[in-house]
């Protein structure tokens, strides 16, 4: 299940530069294209209205509506579609809003959209684009830099922009941010204004000093030998500090620890390049892995967030962390 916004005419609500996307939806924009034409081919061409919140005050909706004062209905502008009831604080970033912090980048920086969308119905949207840095990590073992700006209509995640890598053998994505970067990671809770010239500036669009320092990390942990044993114990330790404290199965038993360690073992994909086998580069990509393709998910759509925004996220993030806190004491 993809959980892409399809419209009733049956169009998928995304765009894609370059290579079809595993699930063959959206539209196919050609590198460079104006925001316009993204932003028409991803299907946003709509934004949120709001709409006071109305109930039946009766069991057979004879009665008078009652009305929820101090709360709206974030309503689709095309469609009259209801996404989710908020407060009055909650701040609205529109989608025009969301591809509009990308025009500078894509025309003055070198930036390039790769891709653009909205999943569940259009509770969330999103915009990823190139940022034209790419880097070796061994030889044969390609990482790209991509900038992420998303925002929800339903308050499953705040407005966020982060700067992450994809390492081009898998498709794997890791957040350059880690916990000591945290100027590689904006978010703007939607109870604030979202100014996109603030957002840049505290991302600094510190592009290349957040790459330079995530990919002399990366280095240093494909440098860093570690054999299955010692995988095993670090990745037990990360687990088990995002396993449920009433959780009954110890977390070797668990399927995350054994498939991730199946992946580090041999089996995960580009594992077979000289140089990531048997690292602590290794165990990074095998949690990336198995939380971007392996780990089980209610929907893409799920998958998605988790792998960008969620638990997944954290893993992956405190997998570095503490692979760099082994290697570097």
């Amino acid at each position: 299940m993809h959980n892409i916004t399809i419209t009733e005419a049956g169009r998928a609500e995304m765009a894609f530069a370059g290579e079809t996307p595993w699930h063959g939806l959206g539209q196919q924009v050609q590198p460079n294209a104006p925001i316009e034409q993204w932003r028409r081919d991803a299907g946003l061409e709509w934004s949120i209205e709001r709409r006071p919140v109305r109930f039946d005050t009766t069991e057979d909706g004879a009665g008078e509506p009652g009305k929820l004062d101090g709360h709206d209905v974030l309503v689709r502008s095309d469609n009259k579609k209801g996404l989710s009831v908020v407060t009055k604080k909650y701040r609205v970033v529109q989608p025009d809003s969301v591809l509009g912090f990308f025009r500078g980048l894509t025309e003055h920086a070198g930036f390039q959209i790769e891709t653009a969308g909205s999943l569940r119905e259009g509770r969330m949207i999103w915009v990823l684009a190139n940022t034209g840095l790419q880097e070796q990590i061994v030889p044969g073992d390609k990482v790209k830099g991509y900038l992420l700006l998303a925002t929800s209509y339903d308050g499953s995640i705040a407005t966020t922009a982060t700067y992450t890598s994809t390492r081009v053998v898998c498709n794997n994505t890791l957040r350059l941010a880690l916990n000591r970067d945290l100027e590689s990671h904006i978010r703007i809770r939607h109870d604030s204004e979202f100014d996109p010239d603030l957002v840049k500036s505290q991302l600094g669009l510190l592009a290349d000093q957040s790459w330079s320092n995530f990919v002399t990390r990366m280095k240093t942990l494909s440098g860093a030998r570690m054999g299955s044993t010692e995988a095993g114990i670090v990745l037990a330790g990360v687990l088990a500090q995002h396993q449920a404290a009433t959780a009954s199965t110890a977390v070797t038993e668990t399927r995350g620890y054994k498939k991730i360690m199946e992946l580090f073992n041999g089996s995960g994909r580009g594992a077979e390049i000289p140089g990531v086998r048997n690292t602590a580069w290794g165990l990074v990509n095998a949690v990336t892995q198995y939380v971007d393709f392996e780990r089980k998910a209610h929907s893409s759509a799920t998958r998605l967030n988790n792998a960008w925004f969620g638990t997944g996220a954290r893993l992956k993030d405190d997998v570095v962390t503490e692979l760099l806190d082994l290697v570097q004491s």
